[in-house]
């Protein structure tokens, strides 16, 4: 079983590493689509949490350590103010409070069952799974520990309302 230690050793290669429940998953470098609703989708999480002075944004290549055997790299994360203590020099260790993956035909599978049921079971409190072919975003937030789909809107929001991101602004 794969744990921190063995994933530092892994080559910067241009893959994105990550170990989930031990077990180490490959994947490659986004596509360019992908890349652009990354970025769209950063800048408004940066503008209204960091501006905002809600917390820290993070995007991908950072660590985040969920368990001793969850060692992923989302897309997109927040991490509130109140919960800073989990950033560290070289990782966020413990679930952040927003997660954010945008599909790739290399990561559909993976990121809508694999890794959200990883988030939701390490307390994740809310996913993101941003789907620039259809242009759409599923949000899922954590209640009494279970992910419950929020009915579909434009906005999408979250944290009490302290973020509002217009689907208009990321395709």
């Amino acid at each position: 079983m794969w744990g921190y230690p063995e994933y530092c050793c892994f080559p910067d290669d241009g893959w994105r590493h990550e170990i989930i429940d031990g077990d180490h998953v490959m994947t490659p470098a986004p596509s360019t689509a992908h890349q652009t609703v990354s970025k769209r989708l950063q800048y408004q999480l940066y503008t209204q949490v960091e501006l905002g002075g809600l917390g820290l944004v993070f995007n991908a290549r950072v660590d985040v350590q969920l368990t001793d055997h969850d060692i992923v790299q989302p897309d997109l994360v927040v991490v509130l103010k109140h919960r800073t203590q989990l950033i560290t020099d070289v990782k966020i260790d413990g679930p952040p409070d927003l997660v954010g993956e945008i599909l790739s035909p290399s990561t559909v599978v993976a990121d809508t069952t694999r890794k959200k049921q990883l988030y939701e079971r390490t307390g994740v409190g809310e996913y993101w799974v941003a789907d620039p072919e259809n242009r759409r975003v599923d949000q899922f937030r954590l209640v009494d520990g279970r992910y419950e789909a929020v009915p579909r809107a434009d906005p999408l929001i979250a944290f009490g309302g302290g973020l509002r991101v217009r689907l208009a602004d990321l395709w």
